[in-house]
Order: C-alpha cells, then structure tokens, then sequence
C-alpha cells in the first residue's frame, strides 16, 4: 500500500473544482487497493475582492474572461454532462450570482484542525448548497447549514464567522501556492512535487495516481 499526500487547491465558487473532487474521490476509490490518500484543501480564491454583494454570475464571466452569454450557456451544459458523470447535478441556471468565498476558506481550515473526514465532508457540503441549490455561500445562515451537514459544531463556527478567525490563514496559504505558481484551480499536487490541474475524468487522475504510486514503489 502506497499512502499519497493529496492537496487539493480550489475554490468553493468554482464549478471545475467540483467535478474534480468528484473525479478524484472515485478515482482513490477504484485505487483503494493499492493506494491510501492523506486529502486535504487548499484555499484559493478566485475573486479575492468581490464585494459583499457579488455579482451577477453572467456579467462577472463577460468581464472577466470575455464570456458572451452564449458561450457562458455552452459551458453549464458541458458542466451539466460532466457533472452527471459523476454524480453532480448542477442547478440548471448555473450559478446566478458569483460572491465572496473568505468565509467558506475560513470554516473550511478550521474543519481541516477538527479531522480530514470534517474537513472533505464540509467542502462537499458547501460545494452542493452553491452548485447545486445555487445558495449563496456569503451568507452565514447557508455557511452554518453546510457546517451542520459536516457533523461540525455549528456555535464554534459562528464564533468564528463573527470574528476574523482563521482569515489570516487563508491568506497567507493563497499567498504561498501563488508563489509556487498556481494561478488556476483546480490543482491537485500529490506528494509536493506532481501536480495535476483540472476538472478531469475520474480514469485521468486513476491514471496518474497509479503511475505516482509506481514511481514511488520504485524509489523505495
């Protein structure tokens, strides 16, 4: 049995990162047999300095990247088939709304201290309320939801939420993997050094995984 260090960088407010969750666990799944994996998340933050209010998801894409409204409905319909595939059912509309996401990285590191099984399951959580509910992850009512649905304590985490807890954190890991060179998400870096960027399909990572796994069976 090989054990891999997984860091899995992304960002809640991105689609790609939950298909790549996705693909990744059934990946690990088919290589359970041969490979054990320390998964843990890694914050980045697509839009650092979204207003409170965020923004209309259709008119953030036509800002940011160019996206015309066409093209912005020919992405949720692939997202839409390679999230059937492995077990994501968008929301139809897509996100309405892109919005800050500090507050998810926050909870999220804190749920790293409690456990990785916490940690995975608030990640997925709050992943399902935005792209599957198109719920607005900004929103304490929402973030505590998800907090629940991980089986974490819910007061702790609205302590944290009234706080500043956990933000300097957040910012200070962003700051390192930006300095390593990651500037799109989702990444996964197995064992510090292979990195695989992407959405891709669960066979993609299976691969990958296997041939890290073997190349470290090799060296010991």
């Amino acid at each position: 049995m090989v054990n891999l260090d997984i860091a899995f960088i992304s960002d809640v407010a991105c689609p790609w990162c939950a298909v790549g969750l996705a693909s990744l666990l059934q990946a690990l799944d088919s290589c359970k047999q041969e490979i054990s994996a320390n998964l843990h998340f890694e914050p980045f933050e697509l839009n650092p300095d979204m207003s409170p209010t965020g923004e209309d998801a259709v008119e953030h894409l036509a800002r940011k990247y160019g996206a015309t409204p066409e093209r912005s409905a020919e992405i949720r319909d692939l997202l839409a088939q390679r999230g059937a595939a492995v077990g994501i059912q968008f929301a139809p509309q897509g996100r309405t709304r892109v919005v800050n996401t500090l507050d998810a990285h926050r909870l999220i590191f804190w749920a790293g201290e409690q456990s990785a099984g916490q940690q995975l399951a608030l990640k997925q959580a709050l992943l399902r309320a935005y792209h599957e509910r198109n719920e607005r992850v900004d929103h304490a009512g929402v973030l505590l939801g998800a907090v629940r649905e991980a089986g974490l304590d819910a007061e702790q985490a609205g302590r944290i939420l009234a706080g500043d807890a956990y933000a300097a954190d957040v910012r200070a890991a962003e700051q390192r993997w930006h300095a390593v060179g990651i500037h799109s998400v989702p990444t996964i870096i197995i064992n510090g050094k292979y990195a695989i960027n992407g959405g891709q399909l669960p066979v993609v990572f299976e691969q990958a995984l296997r041939k890290v796994a073997r190349s470290l069976s090799t060296t010991h």
